[in-house]
């Protein structure tokens, strides 16, 4: 399948707030049954092979639930877990140059999954069958995307269109054998659309919602940056292979804390999403129409109905249909239709609390600016 995976799990997940903060970002969230971080180290040791390896980067302030999260891990997948601390968030595509960087210094040629960290999929079988595609594509010198089927006029995602060519076929070995299409040929991506243009995309069989993960072959990719975003990859190119020593091990995590030329190399480094330095440059993409259920928890509202009970330190007396994320008690009385969300302050954080309706959370991300405009930004 795939020799490296790798997690990106910056982020700050404002759209969560006040659950997500800067300190705690939404990957750290439970998702029912663990957080969606776990989640995704599941896929990523999923699709590496025995000797694969899976590489999170992740910025200082998040490490300890890095750790705490991986320390679950059996010992055989901790040895093939490689942490590395992202000195400044520099967007996707800095990362990604980073870890095409460390691998290519260890082997040439390999291939590599990027899975983000904080988005639900299932079942895990349609997953991997869903990689295995993807691993054909990359190793025939193509960046490969993962297209979501749209389900409805979403203005809250952007979109990839494609040419409806199918390119590849379903692999022999595969378990499931009910594919109907391959690979598709990517035309253009599109940002967020307004209603008007996600009702026809939607309705098109052309456009898929864009899910964030890629698919590639390192040399080929490593060429790719060198083509179309220089500015990205060359600080990287003057890093050395670590030393033990710039090594830390915590829960039996190798965490990389002191990777000589590191900060330099992301001072240097362009902040750009990967999207826009290569996805959108690169004349060799091409989409695995995902058979997965994709969901991205992007309010209140989906996590309300992802969660579905409230809190025991709720007392609720003729109220209906509310829906609390407390660590306080919290009485309701005579209310009907409201999500509540009050951090205490109890994990060294202030104080601060969410009341809106539901069917209004999408409006968080105006409060949350609100809060970034008035100077506000430890509320975040």
């Amino acid at each position: 399948m795939f020799d490296d995976c790798l997690i990106m799990a910056g982020g700050s997940g404002t759209r969560l707030w006040p659950a997500s903060s800067s300190k705690l970002p939404k990957q750290f969230l439970s998702a029912g049954s663990g957080s969606f971080f776990s989640m995704a180290l599941d896929r990523a040791f999923a699709v590496t092979g025995e000797n694969g390896r899976v590489i999170v980067i992740a910025g200082n302030a998040h490490i300890q639930h890095v750790i705490a999260d991986a320390a679950n891990l059996n010992a055989s997948q901790k040895k093939r877990l490689i942490v590395i601390v992202e000195p400044a968030a520099k967007n996707t595509a800095p990362a990604i140059a980073c870890a095409v960087h460390y691998s290519l210094l260890n082997n040439p040629g390999r291939k590599m999954i990027v899975l983000t960290s904080d988005h639900i999929i299932k079942p895990l079988d349609v997953f991997i069958n869903d990689a295995e595609l993807a691993a054909i594509s990359a190793g025939e010198e193509n960046l490969v995307v993962f297209g979501i089927p749209p389900s409805r006029p979403e203005t809250g995602y952007g979109y990839i269109e494609t040419n409806n060519k199918e390119q590849i076929k379903e692999p022999e070995s595969s378990a499931l054998n009910t594919r109907t299409s391959g690979s598709l040929k990517v035309v253009c991506f599109h940002e967020k659309p307004d209603l008007m243009a996600a009702k026809k995309y939607a309705a098109s069989g052309k456009y898929f919602w864009n899910s964030g993960m890629f698919a590639f072959n390192t040399d080929f990719i490593s060429r790719q940056f060198l083509e179309h975003s220089k500015d990205v990859y060359t600080p990287f190119e003057k890093l050395k292979e670590p030393k033990k020593e710039e090594f830390t091990v915590s829960r039996g995590i190798k965490v990389l804390t002191k990777w000589k030329g590191l900060k330099n190399a992301y001072n240097k480094a362009n902040s750009i999403s990967f999207d826009f330095a290569i996805a959108e440059k690169c004349r060799n993409t091409v989409m695995v129409q995902t058979q997965f259920d994709w969901i991205d928890i992007g309010n209140w509202d989906e996590y309300a109905s992802l969660c579905g009970k409230n809190d025991s330190l709720v007392f609720n007396f003729e109220s209906e249909n509310c829906y609390v994320d407390s660590d306080i008690p919290v009485a309701l009385a005579g209310v009907d239709d409201l999500i509540v969300v009050i951090r205490g302050g109890k994990n060294g954080e202030g104080a601060k609390a969410l009341i809106t309706k539901k069917g209004q959370t999408q409006k968080v991300r105006g409060i949350t600016e609100q809060i970034k405009n008035a100077g506000k930004t430890e509320l975040l």
